[in-house]
């Protein structure tokens, strides 16, 4: 439903987390965009979803509607994500290891991360390929130089 929602084919859909545990119940859609996601975009999905889910009365009750943007503090959970951030620096944790290094490449089913090591004169880099399957989160680590 939200596909039809979203004012262009530049936004998606990272995450749809549903509470109905709390009262009122809440429903948080988190979105995101190929040039990022503005307040006004976020507003204008809430009123339009409110309204349809008003209309199909798809949660009963009182409930609580939230329309967010991922913060910088939550792992990057789709493939449209890694390839927005191609060629900003990353940490990927993986079941076996941590790598930081800069996203280079998105492919199928893995990601490449250039590793620099050593420095000055020894500083080299190095492609890392890490299957998606591998990974169990990737940070966007953001550098105030």
């Amino acid at each position: 439903m939200t596909e039809l929602l979203l004012k262009s084919d530049s936004h998606f859909v990272v995450d749809v987390v549903v509470s109905l545990r709390s009262n009122p119940k809440k429903l948080l859609v988190i979105l995101d965009g190929d040039q990022g996601i503005t307040i006004d975009d976020c507003a204008e999905v809430s009123r339009l979803l409110s309204g349809r889910l008003d209309e199909t009365n798809l949660i009963d009750g009182a409930f609580m509607l939230e329309i967010s943007t991922p913060g910088l503090d939550q792992p990057l959970k789709t493939k449209r994500q890694y390839l927005k951030n191609v060629g900003r620096k990353v940490k990927v944790k993986t079941k076996s290891k941590t790598v930081e290094g800069k996203l280079s490449a998105v492919q199928e089913n893995n990601i490449e991360v250039l590793e620099q090591t050593g420095s000055g004169k020894k500083k080299e880099e190095r492609a890392i390929e890490i299957l998606f399957d591998e990974i169990e989160k990737t940070f966007v680590l953001v550098s105030f130089k």
